[in-house]
Formats: C-alpha cells, structure tokens, sequence
C-alpha cells in the first residue's frame, strides 16, 4: 500500500513556477497545473514542464454540456499530459462522452465535491446531502460513465473504496503533521483534510499537496519527507 506524490504548482506566474520546478526535480515525478498557470501560459506551459521529466495532471475541471466537453478533451489530448479533470456534477452523457473522447492512456478524473466545500456551503447551492453521501452518489455515477479515476477529499477515500477497488483516487485536502516542517500543516481553505500517511492508509493512489511544499525552506526535501510518509505503514 502507498500512493504518489502530485506537486500542486499553484503559483501566481510562471518565474515562480520555474524556480519551484528547478528546486524539486528529482524529488517527486508528478505536477498539476491548474486553471491560473494554463489560462496564463496555455499548452505552451505543459510541453515546458513535461520537457522538465515531470508527468503532468492538467487540472482543468471541465463543465460544459456533453459535446462541448467532449471536443474539448480532443483539443487536449495531444498535449503531454496524463490526468485532466471534469467536474462528475455535469452528469453521466458529459462524462460517458468525454471518455469516449479520451485517448486511451490518459486518465480522466471525476471531480466529486471539492475539498474547500462542507456540508453548508452544499446547503447554500441546493444540495441537501452531506458531503460524504455526495461523493458516493457522484463516484458511483463517474465510474457508471466509465471514467477510470476520481478526485475526492481523503476522508471519503473509504467509501469510495467499497464502491471499487481498481478506480484511480486523487486526493487533495492533504497537509502533512507538524514534525514534518514541510512549510506547516495549516488547513487553509481546504475544510477535509487528512496527514499523508492517513490517506494512503485508507487507499488513495495519488495525493496532491501544494503549499506545504511550496512554503516550505527547502520545498526538495519537504517533498521527500511527505513521499516517504506516503510510503511508510504501520
């Protein structure tokens, strides 16, 4: 058991990036680029990092109606990169339709709720379920679709579980304990968070971990130390 360490390179620009990017090579084999870096720098931007040896997450989130979603996935297939995200809540035709758009060895990933919401900020956009009952119902509904990996926060990594044991579990919501030194274990907006052991423990393939390693002194060695607890077990 153990999971993979995905640096998330959520950084105001690209110079911040690219000193990051030179701190951390060959301490962790993965990067997820989101919305800012990519509506900022484009696929530009993912071929440079790919060209680095890193492989890449593209964190897009995408939520559209089925053929938009789908073309859009096209256009992004030929980009170096081997996760990209849709939001679950779009439904089953977006999601069977984006996959079927997919080239085969790239992962899609059904973001279920995100980690900054709870059960009130679910109440506040019409969902009266909980935040553990809307994970189940939109895993269950992405892995219906066909789609091989979902993002869900670690504390529903259990449920999930027993829903499929081959699914890929993405995890952000991961702030390693204090000890660590890896820039602190602040929740900050994240409000379902779990230490990286605790996560691969409960059965996630991949966690996500930005600030800890951004902030931290020495962001090469933070990343090594939340690896190791990623691969160390009790």
């Amino acid at each position: 058991m153990g999971c993979e360490l995905i640096l998330a390179l959520d950084v105001p620009d690209r110079a911040a990036a690219s000193r990051i990017l030179d701190q951390v090579t060959g301490s962790l084999p993965w990067v997820k680029i989101g919305l800012q870096m990519f509506t900022a720098y484009g696929p530009e931007w993912v071929h440079e990092v790919s060209n680095r040896g890193f492989q890449i997450f593209l964190d897009l989130k995408l939520h559209d109606i089925p053929n938009t979603v789908a073309r859009t996935v096209e256009s992004l297939s030929p980009l170096p990169i081997r996760m990209l995200t849709l939001h679950a809540s779009g439904g089953r035709e977006m999601m069977a339709a984006a996959q079927s758009a997919s080239r085969p060895d790239l992962w899609l990933l059904g973001v279920t709720v995100l980690t900054s919401m709870d059960g009130a900020g679910l109440k506040s956009i019409g969902v009266d379920a909980e935040p553990a009952t809307q994970v189940e119902r939109l895993g269950r509904l992405a892995i219906d679709a066909g789609v091989p990996g979902l993002v869900c926060s670690p504390l529903e990594i259990g449920a999930l579980r027993k829903v499929s044991q081959t699914v890929k579990l993405v995890t952000p919501g991961i702030r390693p304990a204090p000890a660590v030194g890896a820039g602190g274990a602040k929740p900050d907006d994240q409000k379902r968070v779990l230490t990286p052991a605790d996560a691969a423990k409960a059965g996630a393939d991949f966690i996500v971990v930005g600030r800890p390693i951004l902030e931290a002194p020495n962001p090469a060695e933070a990343a090594k130390e939340i690896a190791r607890q990623c691969r160390a077990q009790p």
